[in-house]
């Protein structure tokens, strides 16, 4: 009975014997075998890119024991955010990437281009035979081109949507403008264009009746007329009042504000610079300023015929005037609205208007209270109004009162009030080419 016990005991000693041994084979080679057989598998299919990018964080885990689940968590948590940033995208994509090209084949494309939608061109060179730019309005990237070289078929067209910038001023313009727009109606009948919009120059009696037939409420395809004077077509449907600006084509700068220009005393009450037509308001300006030694509190400089182009000197004398006067004179010549205008704001010189109504058609004021001059009364010019040049005196005397003070509040809320009106304009163009061609995309 003894020995019995005695060979049980031995036994279950070396069954526990043998049971330790088992576990520490397991414990000490067990996971080096697993590690082994892991390498031999080969890393599983996306797991190892996660483990690439993580950085710091990978040397954190790699002492934690491994996941069989991990590398499918991650290839399911990548394909998420994928997915995610994928509609994300889209959606983006829809709202941002609306393109739009602008030909600029009048001056008064560098106006809206480097005065209003602030942007830059490339090269600098104003004689260089081709130039362009880029820029971003909200949801719509603009590219501009311009030049010489910008000639109907000679370059490529690979957008959809098109603003065309003509000269309608003069006959000769009207011809040229036309072998322009019978190019695009060629582009848009080929489907190689989709929309398009023309800013015009129109003529200053507003006798614009030859692009009529090319409006797409006439049948044609121009579906927005961005158009320039107080036309009594303007209905803000798809006729739309767009600003004269400066005379660019007479390499007037974009002007930046500096502390000298607001704050500094100005010698001059007033100045005009311009030519004197015969029997016109000017002559009679003229005339007032001779009165009792008015002319010689400003700085007025007249020719008797219009030149197109300043030389250096006189465009440079033409800034100094505006710079050193409290006040530019704006007389009315075929049109109130005149270049001379937008380049007094550009100045700080608050301009005095004319504010009558030219011969020709662009409306009356009894069907259009405002005019002439709607777009900037609507968009509340800080602006001095005259009727009449008799008026002039009493102005003029009211400016001498005015301390150094008042004028710096003057000049700062003129400059501000024309930097909003040309920001104002970039976002109505902007959402009316959207509405209208994005609308149309969908109808």
């Amino acid at each position: 009975m003894r020995l019995t016990r005695k060979r049980l005991c031995s036994f279950l000693i070396a069954l526990y014997c043998l049971f330790s041994l088992y576990a520490a084979y397991h414990v000490f080679f067990g996971r080096r075998r697993r590690a082994r057989a892991a390498s031999l598998r080969g890393p599983r299919k996306g797991a190892a890119p996660a483990r690439e990018g993580r950085g710091r964080e990978q040397s954190t885990l790699g002492s934690e024991e491994w996941n069989p689940w991990e590398g499918d968590e991650k290839n399911e948590q990548q394909h998420r955010f994928k997915t995610s940033l994928q509609i994300l995208n889209k959606s983006t994509k829809g709202k941002r990437d609306f393109e739009v090209q602008i030909w600029g084949k009048a001056a008064i494309g560098l106006y809206l281009w480097e005065h209003i939608f602030e942007g830059l061109l490339d090269p600098t060179d104003v004689t260089a035979q081709w130039r362009e730019g880029n820029s971003v309005v909200g949801r719509t990237h603009y590219s501009f081109i311009t030049g010489p070289a910008v000639v109907p078929g000679y370059f490529s067209v690979d957008v959809k949507n098109v603003v065309l910038i003509l000269n309608g001023r003069e006959k000769a313009k009207v011809f040229y403008a036309i072998q322009w727009l019978l190019y695009v109606q060629n582009l848009v009948q080929t489907q190689k264009l989709q929309h398009v919009a023309v800013v015009l120059l129109g003529n200053e009696q507003c006798n614009n009746e030859w692009i009529n037939q090319f409006l797409k409420r006439n049948g044609g395809f121009v579906e927005l007329l961005f158009i320039i004077y107080d036309s009594p077509w303007i209905n803000d449907m798809d006729v739309f009042q767009w600003p004269l600006g400066v005379a660019t084509y007479r390499n007037f700068p974009v002007v930046e504000a500096s502390w000298s220009m607001l704050h500094n005393e100005r010698p001059y009450l007033c100045n005009f610079l311009g030519t004197i037509y015969k029997n016109s308001s000017r002559e009679a300006l003229l005339n007032i300023l001779k009165q009792d030694g008015i002319d010689k509190l400003c700085w007025v400089s007249v020719r008797e015929q219009w030149q197109p182009q300043e030389t250096n000197e006189s465009l440079k004398n033409y800034q100094e005037a505006l710079l050193q006067s409290d006040l530019t004179l704006c007389p009315a010549g075929v049109n109130t609205e005149c270049y001379r205008i937008y380049e007094a704001c550009s100045w700080g010189s608050v301009p005095v208007v004319e504010d009558v109504m030219t011969a020709g058609g662009c409306g009356n004021t009894s069907a259009h209270p405002r005019a002439p001059l709607q777009l900037l009364k609507s968009m509340g010019a800080p602006f001095i109004f005259v009727k009449n040049w008799e008026e002039l005196p009493a102005v003029l005397e009211k400016e001498k009162t005015i301390i150094l003070q008042e004028k710096i509040q003057r000049r700062k809320m003129l400059l501000h009030w024309y930097q909003h009106f040309k920001t104002e304009l970039k976002m109505r163009f902007t959402n009316i080419l959207e509405s209208s061609f994005l609308m149309n995309n969908k109808g």
